[in-house]
């Protein structure tokens, strides 16, 4: 028992060498978290204050980071003019589906919203129009029930106060938690907004990464005018899944804006520095000639 108390202490022996590489590293600057972002598209590394400055655009190979529905928003309506519609319509769990509402809430909490759309009014250099832009950091865009009612909704008023609609998309697609009621939204928005072409309205939809699933396959692509960001994935089904079915090979790049664009499903690729002015053009022709 006594041993214990007179036993040598042991020491690590710690060369001249590691001492060295601990005085450099202690000399390397300190460069504070979140200052760089590493493009997706050519893994170029970005100082993230001069990628904000360029509206989350890559300066080296023009990849379009993905933005949130408020950032959009600001990017493209004018200042203090946007008036927002059903704030605070909430999603339900029409199927019970099992850990689903604790999702929301997360995703609440994470985005500061409560569903994958915002809709409301605002103008565009002056000129008002009525507005649904979808979010990818909300269950990535998917189309639920709230999400398919806000939009109906804003589709609904567009008609009331005879005005155009502009449409941002992004989605994976409808939402499984949801089930039928998720895919019930496809025929309530396509019918919404065939009133909307009877009434002679103006309807853009601006397809940005990615715009996939049931939100291709109904409004997305029902558009007066369709434009499209850059590389930005547009598609219904996945290309694995598309080849197992018709067992063929596809073309390289098939589900990009630029592919849709050489084979006319989209009007114009436009970038999103380039957006607003694009649109603030096609409003203007639409309202002269409406007169």
């Amino acid at each position: 028992m006594l041993n214990k108390f007179f036993k040598k202490t042991k020491y690590i022996t710690v060369s001249q060498e590691s001492l060295r590489r601990n005085e450099e590293v202690d000399k390397k600057p300190s460069i504070p978290d979140g200052m760089w972002v590493k493009c997706d598209g050519c893994g170029e590394v970005l100082y993230k204050s001069d990628l904000e400055d360029n509206n989350r655009i890559c300066s080296k190979c023009n990849h379009h980071f993905r933005l949130t529905a408020k950032e959009r928003i600001n990017l493209i309506i004018d200042k203090d003019t946007f008036v927002e519609f059903d704030k605070g319509m909430k999603t339900a769990n029409p199927i019970a589906f099992e850990g689903y509402e604790e999702k929301i809430q997360k995703m609440n909490r994470n985005t500061n919203i409560n569903e994958a759309v915002i809709t409301g009014t605002g103008d565009i250099f002056g000129e008002q129009i009525v507005i649904c832009v979808m979010d990818s950091f909300f269950m990535m865009g998917s189309m639920g029930s709230v999400v398919g009612e806000k939009i109906t909704r804003a589709v609904e008023k567009s008609i009331e106060l005879k005005l155009p609609l502009i449409i941002f998309t992004t989605s994976g697609g409808a939402r499984m938690q949801e089930g039928m009621f998720s895919l019930m939204q496809m025929a309530k928005v396509s019918a919404a907004l065939s009133k909307l072409d009877k009434e002679g309205l103006l309807y853009i939809t601006v397809l940005t990464d990615p715009t996939t699933g049931g939100v291709t396959a109904s409004f997305a692509m029902l558009g007066d005018i369709i434009l499209s960001e850059p590389k930005a994935l547009i598609g219904f089904a996945g290309k694995r899944v598309i080849e197992q079915t018709i067992r063929q090979k596809l073309p390289e790049g098939f589900q990009k804006a630029e592919f849709l664009l050489e084979h006319g499903f989209i009007d114009k690729i436009v970038s999103r520095n380039d957006l607003k002015n694009t649109l603030k053009k096609i409003l203007l022709i639409h309202n002269r000639s409406r007169y």
